[in-house]
């Protein structure tokens, strides 16, 4: 029986300012290595309260304008009840909300199957965290 199932965890260096981390080199770095020809499912899971994933185009502004809609969205001030950290963290435990922890993306012959302008992208906002893991599992 062939193993199906592969697992590993990116360690990603977001720094101390909002960010979007384009992972897709690294998804596809990671298939090239265990779906090999194959389809399947690719899971990207970030397992951390304060950042999420978004599958957006980069490059091009549009991963700007998500850090500029979160900022209104969820403004970096004391209305949050969520206090610990530097002024206005609360919302970045609001964040996964919006913008999940997880995408589950489609997989064939070995590469995944994004839309022409797509990127598989970490959302980060929280400034007091530099350091991510992000789990990539592929299921074949």
């Amino acid at each position: 029986m062939t193993d199906t199932f592969h697992t590993q965890v990116l360690e990603i260096t977001t720094g101390s300012e909002e960010t979007v981390v384009d992972l897709t080199a690294d998804c596809e770095a990671f298939l090239r290595e265990r779906a090999t020809g194959r389809d399947g499912l690719l899971h990207v899971f970030v397992p951390h309260a304060t950042a999420g994933l978004a599958v957006l185009e980069t490059g091009a502004g549009s991963d700007r304008d998500l850090l500029a809609a979160l900022r209104e969205l969820l403004p970096a001030d004391d209305r949050w009840r969520h206090r610990h950290g530097s002024p206005g963290h609360g919302r970045d435990h609001v964040l996964p909300a919006l913008v999940p922890p997880y995408a589950t993306l489609p997989v064939i012959d070995g590469h995944l199957a994004l839309g022409t302008w797509q990127s598989v992208c970490l959302v980060d906002t929280n400034r007091d965290n530099p350091r991510r893991q992000v789990r990539l599992s592929f299921l074949g």
